[in-house]
């Protein structure tokens, strides 16, 4: 334990003499900045695709599990009276919190988006919607068919669930996607540090077999090639992240239209999230680095 904690020690403070085997500006320290920062900036738009598919599923979910549709597929002079019959049976059964028979101005709203705003409701056959909402017991959707079966036989209840469950399928593998994205980008940070790592050892090879001369351990060689690189990755990927930020808080409000781009973003707690960034940048950075070190310097051995 006390060896771990003056390592680590050793790795915050740093020392002047290790460092100098590190070059501190050029190629790899432009490379691994770059690559922090670009990573870290797609990262925060990765998390934020996983967040709100995450949010649009659950959203979904409890939405469609709640409602239902009953469709009246009646000649127009039944059509009435069995819409009158089916919410008087909804009225009186278990597990429905509301139901409502959609009045023509409402269906042509429906409509409207595939049919234009001329179409005429009372030419076609169009069948009377009832919208239903369930309370949090929900509803014996069999029972409910029985009842309408005997008393209301031109009414088609569709609970929802042939649509709901491609939907939050759908949403799921979207959720599933953006963290898949986050893990291939810490994957590419992760190589492209090892290959900065590894240019930068591979250049300082005669420094390197100077300081093994004098004594230099090869602990205390990797340990500043660890520091270095870490902290560039770290600053980097916090300028990619604050970048990113800004982006999403500069995105345009779309919560007045419903939709999935109104989801995306951070809400509430997820805004830590993004704020992890920089900590996994680093830690990657310093698990690459220690890696590519120690068998960098085995080589040159």
């Amino acid at each position: 334990m006390i060896a771990n904690m003056k390592y680590l020690r050793g790795l915050i403070a740093g020392d002047r003499q290790a460092d100098r085997v590190v070059p501190p500006s050029g190629f790899t320290a432009q490379l691994t900045l770059f690559a922090a920062a670009a990573m870290a900036f797609l990262a925060v738009f990765a998390l934020a695709l996983s967040l709100a598919a995450g949010r649009l599923a659950d959203r979904w979910g409890d939405e469609l599990a709640r409602s239902a549709t009953l469709r009246i597929v009646a000649p127009l002079d039944q059509r009435q009276a069995q819409t009158d019959a089916a919410l008087r049976i909804l009225e009186t059964t278990k597990g429905v919190a509301s139901a409502r028979a959609l009045t023509d101005a409402d269906q042509q709203a429906l409509l409207e988006p595939w049919f234009g705003p001329d179409l005429a409701l009372d030419k076609l056959p169009v069948p009377r919607l009832i919208e239903v909402i369930e309370n949090d017991e929900g509803m014996d959707a069999a029972g409910l068919r029985l009842r309408l079966a005997a008393e209301v036989p031109g009414a088609v209840l569709d609970d929802h669930s042939r649509w709901r469950k491609p939907l939050i399928d759908a949403a799921g593998r979207l959720r599933m996607l953006g963290w898949i994205s986050t893990l291939l980008i810490a994957a590419a940070v992760a190589a492209m540090i090892t290959l900065a790592a590894q240019a930068a050892l591979a250049a300082n090879a005669q420094v390197i077999a100077v300081l093994r001369l004098v004594g230099a351990t090869d602990d205390y060689i990797a340990q500043a090639f660890i520091r270095r690189f870490t902290l560039r990755a770290l600053s980097g990927a916090a300028v990619g992240t604050g970048v990113g930020l800004i982006a999403m808080v500069l995105m345009p409000d779309a919560s007045d239209a419903p939709g999935f781009l109104t989801e995306l973003g951070y809400q509430g707690v997820h805004w830590i999230f993004p704020l992890l960034i920089p900590v996994l940048a680093g830690a990657v950075a310093f698990a690459a680095t220690g890696t590519a070190a120690r068998r960098t310097l085995r080589e040159l051995a």
